[in-house]
Parts: C-alpha cells; structure tokens; sequence
C-alpha cells in the first residue's frame, strides 16, 4: 500500500467528536507532525474499524488516537486489530459526562492494551503521540524539548500575575 506519510492516525467513533480531533491536529501542526482524520464506528461500522485498524501500519501510521463516548469501544477494537500504539480518548458530553468512556478504555482485557487519557484529552493523546514519535525521530524530539521548555517559561512568567503575597523566585531555584 502507499505511504501517505502520515504518522498519526485520528479515528473518530462519530462526527460529534470533531472538535476533540482538531484539538489533536492542532498540536501536531504545530510539530510538523502530518496526521489523518477518520470517523468509524465500532458498532454501526465495524468492518471500516478492522479494515482501518490492519491497513494503518503499512500506510506508514505509527501512532492511532481513537475518540470515543459512551461504551467506547472504538479504541479497543482497533487495538485487537493492529499492533500499533492505541490512545483512547474519552469522549464527555453523554448522559455519565464522559465517566462510561473513561471506565471503558482504562478497563481492557489482558493482551489488547489501550492508553487512556482523561476525558476530553484529546491535546495529551497528541502531546502522548509526540513523545512516542519522538523516538523515532530526532526532529520531533528538538521540537518536543523546545515545546517542554517553552511550557516552562510560561508557568514561571504567570507567577508574576499573582497579586497576594508570593513565594520568593528563589526558592524554586533550588
């Protein structure tokens, strides 16, 4: 099969969730890191989530990211179908807020692994995704580093918006 160079697959269980896989998109934009956007179903199409899941690898995907609510199965089936690293990322909103899909990706079966991140957390199953990547690839990994130092800076400037009595700056200094 071609290789689109797409490093990261984004599967969605339904079109409800597009606004999770552009949180996703736009960490790895920002990384150069080309992806793909999908929707299957694990229940209404479930043959697209196997065909998908076994074509992945040789398409040249390193990484799939499945959003799902509810019973969210959708990361697990891919999992049973592909070796590829698996993050599933509960979507929130149903009736339980996003508890159900949580439970149902944390709790897979021995021998079909699935990362989780919390609800809604698409933007760390990306940033997840760029760790991963990035021992692949030593750009990634210059980029991630600037990423991890630039977070940094940004917490040490937003102590100065405190208005009360502060820690002194030396004490995180160490």
């Amino acid at each position: 099969m071609k290789d689109n160079n797409f490093l990261v697959g984004i599967i969605l269980g339904s079109a409800s969730d597009l606004e999770l896989a552009k949180k996703a998109g736009d960490v790895f934009e920002s990384f150069g890191v080309r992806y793909e956007v999908g929707i299957a179903s694990a229940h209404r199409t479930p043959q697209d989530v196997v065909r998908y899941a076994e074509s992945a690898a040789a398409r040249g995907v390193k990484v799939i990211i499945a959003i799902a609510g509810l019973s969210a199965a959708l990361p697990g089936v891919i999992a049973a179908h592909t070796n590829l690293p698996v993050i599933g990322v509960p979507a929130g909103g149903a009736s339980l807020n996003g508890i159900d899909a949580l439970l149902s990706i944390a709790q897979m079966p021995p021998g079909v692994p699935v990362a989780s991140v919390g609800i809604d957390g698409a933007r760390n199953a990306a940033l997840m995704t760029i760790r991963i990547l990035s021992l692949l690839d030593n750009s990634i990994s210059l980029e991630l580093e600037k990423w991890v130092a630039n977070a940094s800076l940004d917490v040490r400037k937003s102590r100065e918006k405190i208005t009360m009595p502060r820690v002194p700056d030396d004490v995180y200094a160490g």
